[in-house]
């Protein structure tokens, strides 16, 4: 290193030097303050019980609810606070009077990522509840054999309990307007006031199609498409790696899709990846259809921004990352890869898959360049049909046991995004073998193994 006492370039190192540091402590600070308000809340009710407001979620319908859910019983000047359900205990339970569950369905009837640690502990065994009064908000999806079926399990455990339903559970498919205003319906009489915030979802803006490129010709899977959007009030919205957007297309849009945004917003524009689905008779979906083949360049895209705050990096802003997901699933890793390049961090692990290497190796060029550029620390791509003997990228994480056991010691957070089929379930049993399942549970819990799997 050479050193020098030029005043201008040592106050440029100064200046790096504080700039580095606060990126750095802005995540710890944010984690103390959620810490202290929670100790708080925690202190407040055992002073003066009130209601409690609980969560599960896995991509932020449930805790947005929850949130409202808070409002409408503090305008009626009802006492509550706001848990997330892993951060509930025994004592806690045995203490509260009236909580209300607001929890949704992970896959095939899991609990949510952060939930399943209060699933394992608390909901395997026996805990007397007698005083309590309870309801179940429960969010699923239908195309699911096991609709619903952590609520369903929750609102079945509490009964064994002893616990006394205030009404009863209350079940949203898709986040049906309906189911939801039932909810609130409820809650109003509960709190006996029906001037209650307002609950509809934002409006769509119109966004305009600016380009479009199909990212694997030739591959033996269902085309994938990048696909670039700019708002047409020429007012980029503000977003954060990790989030969502929605899009309602023109022949459903009554059941808006959800995607990953694959940019961020110094890109200037969202970014997305679409894989377009086929049905057996030819015909095909109908967003992934519009988007990637019927709607064109320079076309009106009814888009809205949402936040996923279970992906973010949040609270993991300054730890090494370890990012792992197959398919379409780049584009959520690739938000985070981008935002951290941004900031200068390249302490970042991606373990990725797909089909064949010549034709399914997506954004090769960005990739390879935040590895010479040392923003990309390790990269371990797994192409399945390569090789005579399928392979998958839970397979080169079981390869990689050692190095994943010394990034988690070393404060690693891991990240998982793409196919909830096959890949999602395989990385779990993977990461359970390699850390041990109890370990693996409090990674979720405190927010440092997030999935965005679909």
């Amino acid at each position: 290193m050479i050193w020098t006492n030029d005043p201008t370039r040592l106050m440029l190192v100064a200046s790096l030097a504080m700039s580095y540091g606060l990126v750095c402590l802005a995540p710890y600070l944010r984690t103390r303050r959620k810490r202290e308000a929670a100790q708080r809340a925690k202190d407040e009710a055992a002073a003066s019980p009130g209601w409690i407001i609980a969560y599960a979620s896995q991509t932020g319908n449930a805790e947005e609810l929850a949130g409202q859910t808070l409002a409408t019983l503090r305008l009626a000047g009802i006492p509550a606070q706001l848990s997330e359900l892993s951060e509930l205990h025994a004592a806690d339970l045995q203490r509260a009077e009236r909580i209300l569950f607001l929890v949704s369905t992970y896959g095939e009837g899991d609990a949510p990522d952060a939930a399943a640690h209060f699933a394992g502990r608390l909901m395997t065994g026996n805990l007397p509840l007698p005083q309590l009064h309870y309801a179940v908000l429960a969010l699923g999806d239908s195309a699911y054999a096991q609709f619903c079926g952590f609520g369903r399990a929750l609102d079945q455990w509490l009964q064994a309990q002893g616990a006394q339903s205030l009404f009863p559970r209350i079940e949203v498919n898709r986040s049906s307007a309906a189911a939801i205003g039932a909810w609130r319906q409820q809650l109003s009489h509960l709190a006996g006031t029906s001037d209650a915030p307002d609950w509809s979802a934002p409006a769509f803006d119109n966004w305009r199609l600016a380009g479009r490129v199909l990212l694997n010709p030739g591959s033996a899977g269902a085309p994938v498409y990048h696909l670039e959007l700019e708002p047409q009030s020429g007012e980029l919205a503000d977003w954060q790696s990790g989030d969502l957007v929605q899009i309602a297309a023109p022949a459903d849009a009554e059941r808006p899709r959800e995607y990953s945004i694959a940019s961020i917003p110094a890109d200037g524009r969202v970014h997305l990846l679409v894989r377009l689905h086929s049905h057996e008779d030819g015909s095909h979906g109908v967003a992934s259809g519009w988007l990637t083949r019927q709607a064109d360049i320079g076309a009106t895209i009814q888009l809205r921004l949402r936040q996923h705050r279970r992906f973010r990096l949040e609270d993991n802003a300054a730890r090494p990352l370890i990012l792992i997901g197959n398919g379409s699933g780049i584009a959520g890793l690739r938000g985070h890869l981008k935002a951290r390049a941004l900031a200068g961090q390249g302490r970042n692990w991606l373990l990725f898959g797909e089909r064949n290497e010549a034709h399914d190796y997506h954004y090769r060029e960005e990739l390879q360049a935040w590895r010479q550029a040392g923003m990309l620390e390790q990269l371990d791509m797994v192409f399945s049909r390569d090789q005579a003997q399928r392979r998958y990228v839970q397979d080169s994480l079981a390869e990689h046991a050692g190095a994943v056991r010394g990034w988690i010691d070393d404060g690693a957070a891991i990240y998982v995004c793409g196919s909830l089929e096959g890949m999602a379930g395989g990385v779990d049993e993977a990461l359970a073998a390699i850390l041990g399942r109890e370990r693996l549970d409090q990674l979720a819990a405190a927010g440092r193994y997030r999935r965005d799997v679909y």
